[in-house]
């Protein structure tokens, strides 16, 4: 029932389904999966390890994957930072941790890097990659961050970062900065507990936020939260459900039009004390366009996208919010997915593509600064 007798159009389900990016418990979409998709109209998928196993079968996932999008093609979307976080590997060119492209300073190198990983990714059907980590490693103790930050330095992140950017959006993979406003200075894993970030105002705006305006600057098409708590910008949310740091620094400050993404709801930052559908109601309320539930879970993709409708309904998200969303992530998706999303994934092209000599000249280059 509408309580506040909001108009809400017929579309909404479908609407709010694209404000979901989910994922598959295996290597092929199960008919719970078909069923949701049905009903919401998915805004996407992740890819994990347990969804992957061969180059050909991720070219085959991923064109099938685009029957679920009745209206909107679905991002494809993986983390391939390089390094420890690398879901897809050999025969894929395996990149070294982007530490490497800090040490080098090179951003000509930073940019044929994210280039040729663009081209492997585009290759089996990617479109979405979770990537640069614009984080800056100030805290030798972070156990999530480390080498997987470009540098120490906001100047050196920033330059790098952005020249990523570029390298991946120009050969059709968006890119998504991450993780707003900063998870370099913590010393917990927000896969864990929630990390708490003790920096004054003044000091997150002159250091963490670098990088990220940078990004804006380059037209980063994604951004993604972290599940941090900075109690100089709010003293009772995590960064992903609070206005103050999503709309109001991420949005009104920083200027950024593209589209804000949550990072994986279930992990334990937000999951210890939130349930699921809460978490994703106040995401959206904060200003985030989309949210991540990465377990593969179907029931808790359906009861969140459920409790989206009713807030909607309730005018606890209010509808001008679900239709701001929606615009972004209507545009994203006409920037990046304007063509057909087909995979060239016969074995003859992959193996062209893949691992190919002039992306493992760039991965060799990268390593001198290991």
């Amino acid at each position: 029932m509408n309580l506040y007798n909001v108009p809400v159009p017929p579309s909404l389900r479908r609407d709010i389904g694209q404000l979901l990016i989910g994922s598959l418990p295996g290597m092929t979409i199960t008919p719970e999966i078909r069923s949701l998709a049905r009903e919401f109209s998915l805004g996407g998928v992740t890819l994990f390890s347990r969804n992957i196993e061969a180059p050909e079968q991720v070219a085959e996932l991923s064109v099938d994957l685009q029957t679920l999008g009745a209206e909107l093609p679905l991002w494809i979307a993986v983390d391939q930072e390089g390094g420890r976080v690398a879901r897809l590997r050999k025969p894929f060119t395996e990149w070294p941790p982007m530490a490497v492209l800090g040490r080098s300073g090179n951003e000509d190198l930073a940019f044929r890097f994210a280039a040729a990983l663009a081209v492997e990714l585009r290759a089996v059907g990617v479109t979405l990659d979770y990537a640069p980590v614009l984080d800056i490693h100030t805290n030798p103790k972070n156990p999530i961050i480390g080498d997987r930050a470009l540098a120490e330095d906001a100047q050196t992140v920033a330059r790098l970062g952005a020249a990523i950017v570029r390298g991946l959006q120009e050969n059709g993979v968006a890119g998504c900065g991450k993780h707003f406003p900063g998870h370099g200075d913590t010393a917990v894993d927000s896969h864990l507990d929630l990390p708490l970030v003790e920096h004054p105002p003044d000091r997150i705006r002159r250091v963490e936020c670098v990088p990220f305006r940078e990004a804006v600057r380059a037209g980063v098409a994604f951004m993604m939260t972290a599940h941090i708590l900075v109690p100089s910008l709010d003293e009772e949310r995590p960064a992903t459900l609070s206005p103050r740091v999503v709309q109001a620094i991420l949005r009104d400050e920083l200027q950024f039009e593209g589209v804000i993404l949550s990072d994986d709801l279930e992990m334990k930052a937000v999951a210890k004390s939130y349930t699921i559908p809460d978490a994703a109601v106040q995401a959206i309320v904060a200003g985030c366009d989309g949210v991540l539930i990465c377990s593969g879970d179907v029931e808790t993709q359906a009861v969140t996208l459920e409790a989206l409708v009713h807030a909607v309904e309730e005018d606890r998200i209010p509808f001008k919010r679900l239709e701001d969303a929606h615009k972004r992530l209507r545009r994203a998706k006409e920037r990046f997915l304007a063509a057909p999303v087909t995979s060239g994934g016969t074995t003859g092209r992959l193996r062209h593509v893949l691992g190919c000599d002039a992306h493992q000249r760039i991965a060799e280059e990268m390593s001198r600064f290991l």
